[in-house]
């Protein structure tokens, strides 16, 4: 019989998301604004504008690097749309704002597919392991995936929207900057370990793992 407990823990959700080094390449023109506007007296411009230039040559290295065009291109535009909506604003903290309203609606995708019973994290997996929607006619593996996927829509989504939130509301520029790189992959790492506990303890001992979707 599989390792279920093996199998779990080889979650290869890490690789779909970016995992630490596209964290870590998403969290360096958010620092870059705070930096920059700090630096020049508090000026959106030379922020935003610094911004969009270390998000450009983020993905330039990338792609030097065998990342895709798509990839980077999508980057790039996230950045310069954050960067548009601070100047249109006129406030800083609005850089921040497309973060915030993207983890609202991840929150509300991710708790809604639990309900319809097409938990996202079942999707994602299904995806990666080369399953498509096999999984679903698993009635364990959809429960499983269902109280897994939870650990998303609270311990990530939702502590990011009360944080950013929080955090946007007040006004606190540098703060956002700071949570923007602490609730990137450290808190992505602590969800996905978090998840796979879960989804290893919610299937039955007999289970032959995620691997392998019970179909008969």
């Amino acid at each position: 019989m599989t390792d279920q407990s093996t199998e779990t823990r080889e979650l290869p959700l890490g690789e779909l998301l970016g995992g630490r080094r596209g964290a870590v390449d998403a969290s360096i023109p958010p620092a870059v604004f705070v930096v920059a506007w700090l630096v020049s007296g508090h000026s959106i411009g030379w922020a935003a504008a610094a911004a969009i230039t270390a998000g450009v040559c983020v993905g330039v290295w990338r792609l030097a690097r065998g990342r895709r065009v798509t990839a980077s291109v999508a980057s790039v535009a996230a950045v310069s749309l954050a960067a548009f909506v601070a100047l249109r604003t006129g406030h800083a903290e609005d850089f921040f704002l497309i973060q915030l309203l993207t983890n609202v609606a991840s929150a509300l995708a991710w708790a809604l597919s639990i309900l319809i019973r097409w938990p996202l994290l079942g999707v994602v997996v299904g995806i990666v392991l080369g399953q498509k929607t096999r999984w679903r006619r698993d009635p364990d593996l959809v429960r499983a995936y269902g109280n897994a996927s939870w650990v998303w829509v609270l311990g990530q989504y939702t502590v990011r929207v009360i944080v950013f939130g929080l955090l946007w509301w007040s006004g606190w520029v540098v703060a956002l900057g700071v949570a923007r790189v602490v609730l990137t992959w450290p808190l992505v790492a602590a969800t996905l370990a978090a998840s796979a506990v879960v989804l290893r303890k919610s299937l039955p001992d007999d289970h032959p793992g995620i691997r392998h979707p019970k179909t008969a």
